[in-house]
């Protein structure tokens, strides 16, 4: 169906005429059911001055009365006993152990009065080691021998392992505890061991020159080439 041209003089006269006829007739609805209209739009009920509180405490006390029986038909399940599955629920106390620092040889209570703690402590192991109370004393010194910068030049030069009792970033990895391996504990031998030749022979990178036991090339023949 072509929409119509609003345009045309003729539309717009039936549109206008349209329009006021409708607007008539909704007037004269309104002036015929006006009583009506004022009795349904009029309050005639008795106005209580409810507020918000007191809906609130009428759904509430609604509801006590099947909130009181069932407290009275669970008060048999409130004096039987609960059934336990097992004799010993396990706890704190019976958790695996040997995987402390101490027990792992990482330290001592002694230098770590922190580490001295019972098996029910769950609290997190401590991260760094104890300070040197002789490091320690450069911080409440005055400058510029000491003061917070000397105290941290002193302290970066005590390597990682000897100040965290774990590797703490990825970096640290390499060459961590590198005293407890086979290169630390056995290559320190003798000068001139058979053990510490080999690895500093081993530890050598790049082009080398041939040991002196080496002999150099001989020609076997003149046809040798």
């Amino acid at each position: 169906m072509p929409l119509i041209d609003i345009n045309n003089p003729e539309i717009i006269k039936f549109l206008i005429e349209n329009y006021q006829k409708n607007a008539k007739l909704r007037m004269r609805w309104n002036t015929i059911n006006a009583d009506k209209l004022q009795k349904a739009a009029t309050l005639q009920r008795e106005e209580k001055g409810y507020q918000y509180t007191d809906v609130l405490k009428a759904s509430i006390t609604s509801g006590l009365s099947a909130l009181s029986k069932d407290y009275k038909s669970d008060a048999r399940n409130r004096r039987l006993k609960a059934i336990n599955d097992g004799t010993h629920i396990p706890a704190v106390a019976d958790m695996r152990k040997g995987h402390s620092i101490v027990e792992l040889g990482l330290g001592n209570t002694k230098d770590d009065p922190r580490l001295g703690r019972p098996d029910t402590d769950l609290s997190i192991d401590p991260i760094m080691r104890p300070i040197d109370p002789k490091e320690k004393k450069i911080l409440h010194k005055g400058r510029p021998d000491f003061g917070r910068v000397e105290y941290l030049k002193k302290r970066v030069r005590t390597i990682p392992e000897d100040r965290y009792y774990f590797a703490e970033t990825s970096n640290w990895i390499y060459g961590w505890r590198l005293k407890d391996s086979y290169l630390g504990k056995k290559a320190h031998g003798p000068e001139h061991g058979r053990v510490w030749h080999l690895a500093r022979e081993k530890s050598r990178t790049g082009p080398s020159p041939d040991p002196i036991h080496y002999n150099s090339a001989q020609r076997l023949s003149n046809c040798t080439v």
